[in-house]
């Protein structure tokens, strides 16, 4: 039997999964890392320590699994969206990434707009820009760290300079790409037009691969600091969400998956480059060349949940959380939690917005604060549905993914606001899964993502229903969750 290995490169930690050519999970492996906030509207992150934290989980899984690993044909990536990496033409970082969750760079946003013209920009990139994005956080550099932007050879994003360090080949994805929005993403290729509006060097724009196309092999280095064998092949791989929905087996139209990790987001994967023409959504490219991928993307998903339980109520953990939340009726009691703690980008697109605990009176206790946090933060990826409805999107089921698809409350909250039936994976790392699954494609032991996911994709058989009596009591809060914006957006700005 053949394994594979699929590596997530994610925002707070590295997760490394083994799987077996017949979809068996047999081993995985994890290290977390922080970011660097050296002010308030900064993200950033040392890509050596993210290298470090890789390279530690395959160890660690090619020691437990000795025989296991003596047998992997293919490796693949999945990672976190948007950031930038910077690589000078010694092949060595020139300044920790600026990553996804990033705010500097509204001033930046305008410019390039007003150089391009924002419809046309749009409409090329199919995307409104946003901080944090590739080609926002480029600009940057250029305006503000210019010794720093005239050593670029290469800018990459967090996942390609894990695998460049792996296999020695510079390159990047068309999902990846897509969502640095310098990149024409009907054509599936680099804009050309604009980067030349912005006087951009064209040269430092990688090459462009599908996911499941091979980018090299492991090299020498690698092979000897992993205890990987050398020779194996390794895929480019694509962006965390493209491969949620590909460990999920959303591969095809008619399905959403709702993932909840430190971020969250409502995404499907469709025939053609579907987008809102009013830009409250993103649209990507997909794992392959006849797909693309319409996203709701919502800045504060899990991260609320860290932030109140360190910051505020100082609790000990996630499961301690969720029971005492679950003491409290749906609705909270009306107390309403807008999860705007990051900014928010679906519907608003607005780095400013903040966060709100709306109705707060004496009766109110910390299970109530827990619990409205968890709706709101289900009340956000409820509006990107509402968006996906507008636009006419038809689906016949919602898979539930990451932190918010393993504990029974988040899942009934979202059976009970999306009034759908929620569906969940059998494996937990949907993100690993889907790019040990691009690493198999990649090496041939399939011959496309339909064979693969219908092979090695499975579902639970549970199936959560909504419950009809919480649904009235979350139809009036969700009303006044969707005001709250629209009433405080200019003192947001404050």
């Amino acid at each position: 039997m053949n394994y594979y290995l699929g590596v997530d490169v994610g925002t707070s930690s590295v997760k490394s999964l083994l799987m077996d050519s017949e979809g068996k999970t047999v081993g995985t492996s994890q290290i977390g890392y922080d970011i660097i906030k050296e002010k308030l509207q900064y993200a950033e992150q040392d890509m050596e320590k993210l290298w470090e934290a890789t390279k530690e989980t395959i160890t660690d899984l090619v020691k437990k699994y000795p025989e296991e690993s003596a047998k992997i044909h293919g490796i693949s990536y999945s990672g976190q969206m948007h950031g930038l990496v910077m690589i000078g033409a010694d092949g060595k970082l020139i300044r920790n990434a600026i990553i996804w969750a990033d705010q500097r760079s509204e001033k930046e946003i305008q410019k390039i707009y007003d150089i391009t013209g924002k419809d046309t920009y749009r409409g090329t990139v199919l995307n409104s820009l946003s901080t944090g994005f590739l080609i926002s956080s480029l600009m940057w550099v250029k305006e503000h760290e210019p010794e720093n932007f005239e050593k670029i050879r290469y800018v990459v994003f967090p996942k390609d300079y894990i695998r460049y360090k792996m296999c020695g080949e510079i390159g990047t994805d068309m999902s990846d790409a897509s969502s640095g929005a310098i990149f024409d993403t009907k054509k599936r290729d680099w804009a050309w037009g604009l980067i030349e509006k912005l006087q951009m060097p064209k040269e430092i724009f990688t090459e462009c691969h599908e996911a499941y196309e091979a980018a090299g092999t492991v090299n020498k280095e690698c092979a000897e600091q992993t205890g990987l064998k050398e020779g194996i092949k390794i895929a480019y791989g694509g962006g965390d969400t493209l491969m949620q929905g590909v460990g999920n087996g959303i591969i095809r139209p008619g399905v959403l998956a709702a993932n909840i990790g430190t971020s969250c987001q409502i995404s499907g994967g469709f025939n053609e480059p579907l987008y809102d023409e009013k830009f409250r959504t993103n649209t990507f490219c997909h794992v392959k060349e006849d797909l693309w991928m319409l996203m709701g993307a919502h800045l504060s998903g899990g991260v609320a949940l860290k932030w109140l339980m360190n910051n505020i109520l100082e609790m000990g953990s996630y499961d301690e959380m969720t029971s005492l939340a679950a003491t409290v009726p749906a609705g909270s009691e009306g107390l309403v939690f807008l999860p705007y703690l990051s900014g928010e980008r679906t519907p608003y697109n607005d780095p400013n917005a903040k966060g709100i605990y709306f109705g707060m009176t004496l009766k109110h206790e910390r299970a109530h604060m827990i619990r409205s946090t968890m709706e709101g933060i289900v009340f956000g990826l409820r509006t990107s549905i509402e968006i996906f409805k507008d636009l006419g999107i038809e689906y016949h089921k919602i898979i539930a993914s990451g932190g918010g698809a393993r504990g029974k409350l988040f899942l009934e909250m979202q059976a009970d606001i999306f009034d759908c039936e929620i569906y969940t994976n059998q494996g937990n790392e949907q993100a690993c899964i889907g790019a040990a699954i691009t690493a198999a494609i990649a090496a041939r032991e399939f011959g496309n993502y339909e064979e693969a996911c219908d092979k090695l994709v499975h579902m639970k058989d549970t199936i959560v229903t909504p419950n009809h009596e919480n649904q009235k009591y979350y139809e009036e809060q969700f009303a006044i969750f969707r005001e709250l914006y629209g009433h405080n957006a200019d003192l947001f700005r404050l």
